[in-house]
């Protein structure tokens, strides 16, 4: 089944999500048909602000809804061609998908190199568990350099990178990665996201990634889905987004036709175009 909102992209479509719902405690109602394509290889960001569904759409695909007391209640999900709606959290990391949940998540009382080899929980072979972590010792070296550190005792940064280092242990194919960016400095979300790029590059790592940061999130993704309460209002590649005039003055903080950079004090008080809430 494909979507409405499909990438012009020749690459296999891994993830297809299909007009899904959300509803919480069977009331309330997140997601109104939300619909995205992730291709093979790709790097797709949801972007939106505060209560947008991003946060949603991706429990919704790792099935993490249920400890909220969350369902999809119409749509579909599936990957490489399989629904998977009803698969549990376990069942979608032996199928290579794994999500770095927004705020981190470290465990405090680890040290970092034993938070990451819980990320490998579901691997037998041992060789192969120490390649790994050598892999991501490589792409973060900063954690080598702390890895007899408590977690508790870490930057906000190397925390961020502690838990997609985590993800990785366990050999994903596909990463949800929830708000990179959250209380980071702006020197070291670059840094983080440079790396999600490496990643993607050089080991295949697909991701699907939610963000406020649009300006950094365009900068690095292929395609991007804007979200506003529970819908995808906009989406196309990310170098269309990064210079639409309606994106540049709603999430940039610029445009508005006079060239002057506003503040989003200013832009959030401006009404909607009709379009965007069709």
């Amino acid at each position: 089944m494909s979507s409405p909102n499909a990438p012009a992209d020749p690459r296999p479509i891994v993830l297809s999500v299909n007009g899904i719902e959300v509803i919480y405690n069977h009331v309330i109602l997140v997601l109104k048909g939300v619909s995205l394509q992730v291709p093979e290889r790709g790097i797709v960001a949801i972007l939106g602000g505060n209560g947008a569904g991003k946060t949603t759409t991706l429990r919704a695909v790792s099935n993490l809804l249920k400890g909220e007391r969350g369902a999809v209640t119409k749509g579909s999900i599936e990957l490489r061609g399989e629904r998977i709606e009803n698969l549990t959290p376990a069942d979608l990391v032996q199928r290579g998908v794994v999500q770095v949940m927004e705020g981190r998540h470290c465990f405090a009382h680890l040290t970092i190199e034993e938070n990451l080899l819980t990320g490998a929980y579901t691997r037998k072979n041992k060789a192969e568990i120490a390649a790994t972590l050598e892999k991501v010792y490589n792409y973060f070296p900063r954690l080598k350099t702390r890895k007899t550190s408590q977690a508790a005792y870490t930057s906000g940064g190397e925390q961020q990178m502690c838990a997609i280092g985590r993800a990785l242990m366990a050999n994903p194919t596909m990463v949800l990665l929830d708000e990179p960016s959250m209380g980071l400095a702006p020197q070291i979300v670059e840094e983080v996201f440079e790396i999600v790029k490496d990643l993607n590059a050089k080991e295949g790592v697909t991701f699907l990634l939610a963000e406020q940061n649009t300006n950094m999130a365009l900068r690095y993704a292929d395609y991007g889905y804007i979200m506003e309460s529970g819908r995808v209002v906009m989406d196309g590649p990310a170098k269309d987004l990064a210079t639409n005039e309606d994106v540049k003055e709603f999430y940039l903080g610029t445009g508005g036709g006079d060239g002057q950079k506003k503040s989003f004090k200013d832009v959030k008080s401006y009404k909607r175009r009709k379009r965007w809430l069709a």
